[in-house]
């Protein structure tokens, strides 16, 4: 469905009935990321799955500003004031997670539960947020400059995602096709007004987290496993699990093992 927010139409799918669900994707992903676990989840959740700014078939608009993340954090509050929803369980893999604790943070009293995966809550200090700038600017500037089939390349090759190897044929071509649809200019721009340098630390926030948390992050992914113990050592109500064999998407990497983890957590099943 198309939904205006803010000025900005917004794609979200819809599936479900019970408990509100918002569903939050990473980086050059899309609402589709959560199709696979609709039957899963949909039996106890109105899963609310969106096609983050400049992602998808949500609008791409050429001004940066608009891509800040408090603001999508706004634009998430408002999607739950126009459904008459006054508290949501929200998930956020990656990007999806930074936006995710981003609402947490500006917005508590609306969150049920929260799950995060593979995510930080950002940079603690000026001198590292500069260089993370710097380095995402550049990256925007490669997708503009080399377009979008080439960055996808590059980006598919990054050690992050290095463990997606071992996944069949079948599935990569998947998520690199859904990449593909994106439009460069959101993806550049998302860099800029959305990436881990430009956005807020919210280290300080956690404590105020006062209901469950769950970090899920995979045991190949260490830099992300260290910043989840990190976080765990500071929220009030946490639960960490690292997921064996798996890298950064543990979503796609152990489909089977991630939803039944979330839907433990999520509904005590």
């Amino acid at each position: 469905m198309k939904t205006m927010i803010n000025g900005i139409q917004y794609h979200i799918q819809q599936y479900g009935s019970g408990i509100p669900l918002i569903l939050l994707h990473g980086f050059t992903g899309a609402a589709s990321t959560w199709k696979p676990f609709c039957p899963m989840w949909g039996q106890y959740s109105e899963l609310l799955m969106v096609d983050l700014i400049g992602h998808g078939k949500t609008e791409s608009p050429g001004d940066m500003g608009r891509y800040n993340i408090e603001k999508v954090a706004y634009d998430l509050k408002i999607l739950l004031d126009q459904r008459g929803i006054e508290k949501a369980d929200v998930l956020g893999y990656s990007m999806g997670g930074r936006t995710a604790i981003t609402f947490a943070s500006l917005y508590p009293e609306r969150v049920r539960k929260l799950v995060l995966e593979s995510t930080t809550p950002g940079l603690r200090n000026t001198e590292d947020r500069e260089a993370r700038i710097l380095q995402d600017h550049k990256l925007a500037a490669r997708i503009e400059s080399e377009g979008l089939e080439r960055f996808i390349d590059f980006w598919e090759s990054i050690p992050l995602f290095r463990s997606q190897l071992n996944l069949s044929e079948q599935v990569r071509e998947q998520i690199r096709s859904q990449r593909l649809k994106n439009d460069p200019v959101g993806l550049a721009n998302s860099l800029r007004g959305m990436g881990t340098g430009a956005q807020p630390s919210w280290w300080n926030h956690l404590e105020n987290f006062d209901f469950e948390t769950l970090l899920i992050t995979g045991e190949l992914d260490e830099k992300f496993c260290g910043i989840a113990a990190d976080m765990a050592s500071k929220l009030p109500n946490p639960t960490h699990l690292t997921i064996n064999g798996c890298g950064h998407a543990i979503h796609v990497e152990d489909s089977e093992k991630f939803g039944t983890i979330v839907s433990e957590f999520l509904w005590n099943t």
